[in-house]
């Protein structure tokens, strides 16, 4: 599936993008909102990952879970969710002395605790200081999800769960993150307003 830039207009756009969704696997997404219910209950923290428009997407995911999701501004037991691209001073103090490929590693080193999830967005798979995170959290029971694109690459191999579509096209891939991400929320908004324990 594939288009060509020169000839492409918004329709012709609409209509590829909606046959691209076709390429989520619905059980891959569902079974990704299991697991962060699970955490939920265990009262872990769930981090997200990515670079450049996959860093935006973990930013809005990360927000969307941690007050998207809330019953009412009042309740006590939230979904705890941290994006490791927000910290700017922190980030770039590590890139600048220990090397870009450690900026999430080192604060997941600094953050993270046994049981908690990792989420690493990354549309190639192959982005090294997201390989390295997850690499190190595989190490120390973080239990890790990978959303990709293209053939997965790395990143698919070695996470324990995947949510990924099968698309040679960055742009289109991100989009089709930030859409299933969304889908999740809305999932977990449904099943928090339908039980009248979760958040006690």
């Amino acid at each position: 599936m594939s288009y060509t830039k020169s000839s492409l207009n918004f329709k012709e756009y609409k209509n590829y993008f909606i046959k691209s969704l076709a390429l989520v696997n619905e059980e891959e997404v569902s079974n990704l909102i299991k697991v962060i219910i699970n955490k939920y209950e265990e009262r872990k923290t769930i981090f997200v990952i990515g670079n450049g428009g996959s860093a935006a997407n973990a930013s809005h995911f990360a927000q969307d879970l941690a007050k998207g999701t809330r019953k009412n501004i009042n309740i006590k037991k939230r979904i705890r969710a941290l994006s490791l691209t927000d910290n700017v001073a922190f980030i770039t103090a590590l890139g600048n002395d220990d090397g870009y490929d450690t900026i999430f590693e080192q604060q997941l080193r600094t953050f993270a605790n046994n049981g908690d999830i990792l989420i690493a967005i990354s549309g190639s798979g192959n982005s090294p200081n997201i390989i390295k995170a997850v690499e190190w959290a595989n190490e120390n029971k973080i239990f890790t999800v990978g959303i990709t694109g293209y053939n997965g690459g790395r990143l698919k191999q070695i996470c324990k769960q995947s949510v990924h579509i099968e698309l040679n096209d960055m742009a289109t891939v991100e989009s089709i993150h930030s859409y299933a991400l969304h889908y999740i929320i809305i999932s977990l908004m449904k099943i928090i307003n339908n039980s009248p324990n979760f958040g006690l």
